[in-house]
């Protein structure tokens, strides 16, 4: 795979910790710059268009807080769709019961949108993985509320954490449904010149 030079740098922006947990698990080094974006879906904008957007917007953003060259700064976004609706977080438990029935027994989709812009030169794509879901009774839904984990997550569930009981199968990336599809971003980061699998053996590979 190709060498970067010492001075090439990695700046997630995201605050999420678990597409930082993805970059350390590939052995990644990276620091992390939190962006402000509004996430507003424009009229007419498809889900597609729209979770690409966000992760141009996020990356730029991240780009922007540089000061230096060799600087790239990746961008992500993660939605769900069904029926042509977004599954964005969920409101309340109403809401979250609301998507549970909606997605019980059936398929949905995961959007991830990556982006990995540098001073020259940017990459991006949204990758699609097919998610069923088993059959959900009242008991299942009220039990993973209770859990609290459905609260942040996008579509209302986390497959890498006690959501992954919900799931009957997947079609695609698993790291996509996480949030960064490792497949595609491993080809940007060889384009980049961003090395991957580097481990120290005291440290370990991750933040800087």
């Amino acid at each position: 795979m190709p060498h970067s030079t010492p001075e090439q740098r990695l700046i997630l922006a995201s605050a999420s910790p678990r597409r930082a947990e993805l970059l350390m698990q590939i052995g990644v080094q990276f620091s992390s710059a939190a962006t402000s974006v509004e996430e507003r879906r424009h009229p007419e904008e498809s889900p597609h268009a729209y979770v690409l957007r966000l992760a141009e917007e996020k990356s730029r953003a991240g780009l922007a807080l540089q000061d230096r060259d060799n600087v790239w700064s990746l961008g992500a976004d993660t939605l769900g769709v069904i029926d042509g609706e977004i599954l964005e977080k969920p409101r309340d438990f109403t809401d979250f019961a609301r998507m549970m029935r909606l997605m019980s027994g059936r398929e949905h989709s995961v959007l991830t949108a990556i982006c990995l812009s540098g001073s020259e030169s940017a990459f991006s794509e949204v990758v699609e993985t097919r998610v069923r879901f088993r059959a959900l009774d009242r008991r299942l839904i009220e039990g993973y509320w209770n859990t609290g984990e459905p609260a942040d997550k996008a579509g209302g569930y986390g497959i890498q954490g006690m959501g992954a009981l919900l799931v009957e199968s997947i079609h695609g990336s698993y790291s996509n449904v996480v949030g960064l599809p490792l497949e595609t971003l491993g080809g940007f980061l060889e384009q980049a010149g961003i090395p991957y699998w580097q481990f120290d053996k005291r440290a370990g590979a991750g933040m800087i």
